[in-house]
């Protein structure tokens, strides 16, 4: 399999592992500490050529705490990729005179739903961060932005979330009420503006080899739109696998097209194709449920 056959949607690039929070829903990760290094990004951003247009800063960390994020940017530009960026906003007064102007950046999605575990003070503040930021950025360029809550049931968990919606609703006006909105469908994107999206979705559980296999048909996107990049080079099928479980091979040391041509790689696409989690981690992914439900 040539690595100028393969296409991907997207490819989840995390540029760090680490974060500056420790929010109750994320797993985190035990790996060492790292940041991505730009011999690193340069060697993935060759080996992605031909391969994806868009690249996700994102897997676990915050990747506004890498020093190079810039360069980053300006590397992904050169070579004619799109980036993506999650984050969870804390850092954008800080970052964002950085990144506002890169021809790169197409999508900045902001993470709101840790705010529910914070106090109103740390949540009007980095609100205030972030709403400045999209001021900004959408004066200047097309750039879509997700405020993301990620922590929706079937009803619309309108309590919790209340601050949060208070201060979308006064700061953008949307011609409709925000709950309301969400208790009649609580995980459809609701636009805000031209480019501007409230996002919710319900929590999910992150797999991991301690949970029991989970029964039924089996279907992912992984490694058939998608694949992740750790920030040591290994290459895992989604951005779920948290601990690089699914070792692939390391794009570093071996060529894309020969890693996704591998026995395991093909295995797993295969497995999905027969509607079958071949790896155990698969097996134990809640998130795969939403693609057969």
């Amino acid at each position: 399999m040539r690595n100028n056959r393969v296409w991907f949607k997207r490819v989840y690039i995390e540029i760090t592992n680490i974060c500056n929070l420790s929010c109750p829903f994320c797993p985190g990760t035990q790996r060492d500490p790292q940041l991505m290094t730009e011999e690193t990004f340069t060697t993935i951003l060759k080996q992605l050529k031909g391969s994806t247009k868009h690249l996700c800063f994102h897997v676990m960390g915050e990747p506004l705490l890498h020093p190079l994020i810039g360069r980053f940017f300006d590397l992904a530009c050169e070579k004619d990729f799109k980036v993506n960026l999650v984050t969870n906003g804390s850092l954008i007064h800080q970052v964002g005179q950085v990144i506002a102007h890169k021809k790169a950046l197409r999508q900045i999605s902001f993470s709101l739903h840790g705010l529910v575990h914070e106090s109103i003070e740390v949540t009007d503040e980095r609100l205030d961060s972030i709403f400045s930021f999209i001021a900004h950025v959408r004066r200047q360029q097309n750039v879509y932005i997700s405020l993301r809550l990620w922590n929706m049931t079937d009803r619309g968990e309108i309590d919790r979330n209340r601050h949060i919606l208070d201060r979308i609703d006064q700061e953008f006006h949307p011609p409709y009420n925000l709950k309301n909105a969400l208790l009649h469908d609580p995980t459809s994107g609701i636009p805000l503006g031209n480019g501007l999206f409230l996002n919710p979705a319900a929590e999910f559980d992150w797999p991991n080899l301690q949970l029991n296999p989970i029964p039924g048909p089996a279907f992912c996107y992984g490694l058939r739109n998608q694949i992740g990049i750790l920030v040591d080079g290994t290459v895992i099928p989604c951005c779920l696998d948290s601990e690089g479980v699914i070792n692939l091979g390391n794009i570093t040391e071996t060529d894309l097209g020969q890693i996704l041509a591998s026995p395991r790689a093909q295995g797993i696409i295969e497995g999905f194709s027969q509607q079958k989690a071949v790896e155990p981690l698969c097996q134990r992914c809640p998130y795969r449920t939403r693609f057969t439900n």
